[in-house]
């Protein structure tokens, strides 16, 4: 009889109970213990699942017989569970924003090259089928064009609106289209981004716009703003010759006509991948940590680059 894949959880928000409930449904994989500094979450989260609820990501990893460990926290809480992981030698999967700045990611990111441990990060996109549906609509012409949004409402949970605790938009949400566009275009060179609103002090910008030069020699643009009273849109379009594609996270629309609906299956996907790569399998991770520390790169670029009021160059 196969052993369980057992897994650690740390946090116990939104985002986490999902990874919960899609790990639960897999019949090579047990759920070992969920943390979370909110006891009365971990607890809720752990009794669905019938596994042990930690006050601390410590006490989680203290009580042993873990494989790997999925961190779900914000993004002010990123950089000490994935190191004491990392100590532990336990493979991990983050969820995005990799962290608030780029030092504390490019020492996880060092650490997990260090220690050969597997890892993926939530950019679940990665695995629409869409994508590939619009690489063979592409037909190898290269897109000149990308542009892309994220227009949404401010997000319900009390730490998203500060700039010290998310980030701000383009880092916690908007990464998604960053990365869905490093995915079909390429690497960016160059971004000079603009704020936008009037927020109040310490809050994040309600709006921020982008130009953005890629290595490929296509042009960019990027929108996002938190203004609305309910999601709007949120995507990509890309455009080569003689084709336009409008890309979001359920369909894929053809020169404004042909319109495919994805599966559905890509939050289940980056699941199970990164549990066969846990146990040693054949696996397709598509976005392993150092692969997301290049969106997160270009991200951070977009959000310094708004708020010091300067282009940024990439290199690399």
């Amino acid at each position: 009889m196969t052993s369980l894949t057992r897994i650690g959880i740390i946090g116990a928000g939104n985002v986490a109970a999902r990874h919960a409930d899609v790990l639960s449904t897999f019949p090579d994989v047990t759920i070992a213990g969920i943390a979370d500094t909110d006891p009365h979450k971990a607890e809720a989260l752990a009794s669905r699942h019938g596994s042990p609820a930690y006050g601390d990501h410590a006490d989680l990893l203290a009580a042993g017989r873990l494989d790997a460990v999925y961190v779900c926290v914000p993004p002010f809480a990123h950089g000490t569970p994935e190191l004491d992981c990392l100590e532990s030698d336990l493979p991990i999967f983050v969820e995005k924003p990799l962290a608030l700045d780029l030092e504390t990611a490019e020492r996880i990111g060092s650490e997990i090259l260090r220690k050969g441990l597997p890892s993926a990060v939530g950019h679940h996109w990665r695995y629409l089928d869409i994508i590939d549906w619009a690489r063979e609509l592409l037909e190898d012409r290269p897109i000149q064009l990308a542009i892309g949004h994220w227009l949404d409402k401010v997000a319900p949970v009390p730490w998203w609106i500060r700039r010290d605790l998310s980030g701000g938009q383009v880092l916690e949400q908007a990464v998604h289209v960053l990365d869905l566009a490093r995915a079909l275009v390429g690497e960016v060179s160059m971004v000079h981004a603009v704020p936008g609103g009037m927020p109040e002090d310490g809050e994040i910008d309600r709006a921020t716009a982008a130009v953005l030069r890629f290595q490929s020699g296509a042009a960019g643009l990027l929108a996002v703003t938190c203004m609305l009273p309910a999601k709007g849109r949120v995507g990509l379009e890309v455009c080569a010759e003689g084709v336009s594609l409008d890309l979001s996270e359920t369909r894929l629309v053809a020169d404004g006509k042909s319109i495919m609906e994805d599966p559905g299956k890509a939050k289940t996907r980056v699941d199970r991948e990164f549990v066969n790569a846990v146990q040693g399998r054949a696996s397709d991770v598509r976005v392993p940590y150092e692969e997301a520390l290049r969106t997160h790169r270009l991200a951070h670029a977009v959000a310094r680059s708004a708020s010091e009021r300067v282009p940024v160059v990439l290199h690399g």
